[in-house]
């Protein structure tokens, strides 16, 4: 049990440190995409440049690209710099000639200084039919959520799903003794300082409606839960108990949080109201209990424990375990830990330890069947998308942490890091309606 206590403290606060907040300038490091793996049968789609674009400081197109090309669902046919008009109906058979099942045109209007009217066509090749399209405005800032708007459309408009490429990310970058917790768009990119500080912040994780985000803070020189406004800036102590204060996940409503807290001794699962109200204990067993997650119907909630001896998942009514008991969920390894619940409530993420080596794996809820997504070493952190499609995570590659995405199918992977830097305990954001 000591064993996993030390090796909990270690992997949890491993990426910790912040102290103001409100976001800061935007980070000048970027991301950089490797798409190491892609699906099977591909989508031939045709992205044509936008008719006027080099009106813009950033491709729109091209960022529709990319989208498509990182869901793993696509294969885009044209890649140049020819743009076609967007008015009247294509050349169906043509583009069927060339190899492409679907196609998207587009044009760029400005209005104003720095205002522009972004319009975007869809046709499906293979019916000879048009799917529709968007006529969105745009300040000159906001061109790459246009561009993720669009690409999310084409997502449903073809898949029938909504895409992800609207959401968002938080995660930390350790950059020397300096630490940032920051806020990206869903491609790592767009990133924007949350905090600033020389002590460690760990466990980000978002509130249901996406405008706030829970984390775990050392600034005090001891753990703290802090619940931090993204557009204002405000953020309120939601948890400063005696020991450690740990691993917040929030109730689908976003009324209250799960957290874990030290403060009678060995480390437990309790409940706490959003303002910070109502603390109330939810595990009482003599071993730890801690990471808790709800389930998307806010009635159960997983957890790690080493209650049998080694840690494992086990999933208890969230009203607390005197209420139903606890069930174990996983059997297959011998230590578990890090669960995730995806949003449909089907599968569990976890990291298991495989021999010294710490590997995402996926479990279906229904049957029992569990698989590596992985073959890594260092994974941690997971982080189901909203469309439940991919799970991110941290791992290291050459020596440095970085971000990863890989789909539920194994099929999709791609690798996200900043040179020179360290990046680290990251999740994903919800929806935005």
């Amino acid at each position: 049990m000591l064993q996993f206590a030390k090796k909990l403290f270690s992997t949890s606060m491993s990426g910790l440190i912040f102290c103001c907040f409100g976001f800061i300038s935007s980070a000048s490091a970027q991301m950089n995409i490797e798409i190491t793996g892609v699906g099977q049968a591909l989508y031939p789609i045709a992205v044509m440049r936008f008719k006027d674009e080099n009106k813009l400081p950033t491709s729109v197109s091209e960022i529709i690209r990319q989208d498509l090309a990182r869901s793993g669902y696509f294969k885009n046919t044209e890649n140049g710099n020819a743009s076609e008009n967007d008015e009247g109906a294509p050349n169906y058979k043509s583009w069927a000639a060339r190899g492409a099942d679907a196609l998207v045109l587009g044009s760029v209007v400005q209005t104003g200084g720095a205002q522009f009217e972004i319009h975007y066509k869809l046709f499906d090749i293979r019916k000879s039919q048009s799917l529709g399209g968007l006529n969105l405005n745009s300040s000159v800032d906001n061109l790459r959520a246009v561009a993720h708007k669009i690409a999310d459309d084409i997502i449903f408009k073809l898949l029938g799903e909504r895409g992800v490429f609207s959401t968002r990310l938080s995660y930390v970058i350790k950059e020397g003794k300096r630490y940032r917790l920051v806020i990206s768009d869903a491609d790592g990119q767009n990133i924007r300082n949350a905090m600033n500080s020389s002590e460690p912040i760990i466990s980000p994780s978002w509130s249901p409606d996406g405008k706030k985000v829970a984390y775990v803070s050392f600034e005090d020189r001891k753990p703290v839960v802090y619940v931090h406004e993204l557009a204002t800036g405000r953020r309120i102590a939601l948890s400063n108990q005696k020991g450690n204060n740990s691993a917040p996940a929030w109730s689908p409503d976003g009324r209250q949080l799960a957290i874990s807290l030290s403060r009678d001794g060995n480390t437990q699962i309790y409940g706490i109201n959003a303002d910070g109200t109502g603390l109330r204990r939810l595990t009482r067993g003599s071993t730890i209990d801690t990471e808790p997650q709800y389930s998307p119907d806010g009635r159960s909630i997983y957890f790690t424990s080493d209650r049998g001896g080694n840690p494992q998942i086990y999933r208890m009514s969230a009203e607390g375990e005197q209420a139903e008991g606890v069930k174990r969920i996983t059997y297959k390894q011998g230590f578990v830990t890090s669960p995730r619940i995806s949003p449909d409530g089907k599968y569990l993420a976890y990291i298991a330890n495989i021999g010294g080596a710490f590997r995402l794996y996926i479990l279906n809820l229904a049957t029992g069947d569990s698989q590596a997504l992985t073959e890594g070493f260092t994974d941690e952190s997971p982080s189901f998308a909203a469309n439940g499609r991919y799970v991110l995570y941290s791992t290291k590659v050459g020596g440095k942490r970085v971000l990863a995405a890989v789909s539920v199918d194994g099929n999709s992977r791609q690798v996200l890091s900043i040179p020179g830097s360290d990046v680290r305990q990251p999740s994903w954001g919800p929806f935005m309606d």
